[in-house]
Order: structure tokens, then C-alpha cells, then sequence
């Protein structure tokens, strides 16, 4: 049985997988699996060439500021929490979040990111749970309402994915809260 393997490209953050198919979420960004595409079917030539309007601009600038947070306050928390379950959840929100901003950052056409270094947050998982469960729930409500206003289609696209990602990001908390 010969088995056919695949690349795939995330419309969201631009990352190609391989796979024999395409995955629930983007590995990187988190995207769902309607936004990945075979490689072969997808030309993302000015995908990150997008004309920014005044209220995008200000929402992406909002975004990029959110999610450079939330990477830094999830890098810290996975170093101080002393459960492994809260190590590897803090770790793998924070890449997901420093890949946000990644996308953010190419909207933009910034040249690079600085993530400030961060060390406010708890030594306790509980704590650091009830934050991040804050956190994502402004991130939902800020882009709902980012998407909602976009007038660019690639950052109404963008910004809709995310606030599915980011939703998921919420219930990780709730569950274990």
C-alpha cells in the first residue's frame, strides 16, 4: 500500500506541513484545518503585501501588542509553574503566541519583534491559569470586534482565525481550572 504524503500550506501564518493530510490545527499558528491548502494549489504571492486602512493599522498594532504579551507572560509562566502539565501548556501557548505576532509583524512589514523579558507572573499554576483564562478572553473580544471592523479581506481572514484559536486557548483554561 503505497501512501501519499502531502505539503500543505496555512493560509494564516504561511507555514507548509507535511502530512497525508492536513492537520486539525497549523502546528504553528493554530489556524484550523479549513485554512490549510496543498501546496501545489496555493499561490501566496502578496498574501503579506496587504494595504492597510488607518482602524486596520491600529487593530494590527493592538494584535502585535497583545500577543508579544501574552508569548512573554506564557514563556514566563512555564518556567515557574512547578506541574509538567502547566510547563507544556504555558510553553506551547507561548510559540503559538510568538507565531501571532509573527504574522503580525509580516501585516505590518516590520523588520523584526523585541519580546521584552517578563518575570511577573505567578509560581503557582492556579494563578497563572486564571490569567491566561483573562487573557484570551480579552483576545477574543478584541478581535471579534478587529474582525468585525476590518475593511481588508487578508485581516478580516487573519483576525477571524485567530479569534478561533484564541477560543481554544480559553477552554485549555477552563478545563483546568
Amino acid at each position: 500500500m503505497k501512501i501519499t504524503v502531502k505539503v500543505y500550506v496555512c493560509k494564516i501564518c504561511g507555514e507548509a506541513y507535511i502530512g497525508t493530510e492536513a492537520p486539525s490545527r497549523c502546528p504553528f499558528c493554530g489556524a484550523f484545518e479549513k485554512y490549510f491548502v496543498e501546496s501545489t494549489k496555493y499561490d501566496d504571492t502578496g498574501a503579506w503585501d496587504v494595504e492597510l486602512n488607518d482602524k486596520d493599522k491600529a487593530n494590527v498594532e493592538k494584535a502585535l501588542e497583545v500577543e508579544i504579551s501574552n508569548n512573554i507572560f506564557y514563556k514566563c509562566a512555564s518556567t515557574k509553574v512547578p506541574e509538567l502539565d502547566g510547563q507544556k501548556l504555558f510553553k506551547i501557548l507561548a510559540k503559538v503566541e510568538g507565531e501571532h505576532a509573527a504574522v503580525w509583524k509580516k501585516i505590518l512589514k516590520l523588520d523584526k519583534i523585541d519580546f521584552p523579558k517578563y518575570d511577573k507572573c505567578a509560581s503557582k499554576y492556579k494563578p497563572n491559569l486564571e490569567e491566561s483564562h483573562s487573557r484570551e478572553d480579552r483576545a477574543i473580544k478584541f478581535y471579534g470586534e478587529a474582525a468585525a471592523e476590518a475593511k481588508s479581506p487578508r485581516v478580516k481572514e487573519i483576525f477571524k482565525a485567530f479569534l478561533e484559536v484564541e477560543t481554544d486557548h480559553l477552554h485549555l483554561s477552563e478545563e483546568r481550572l
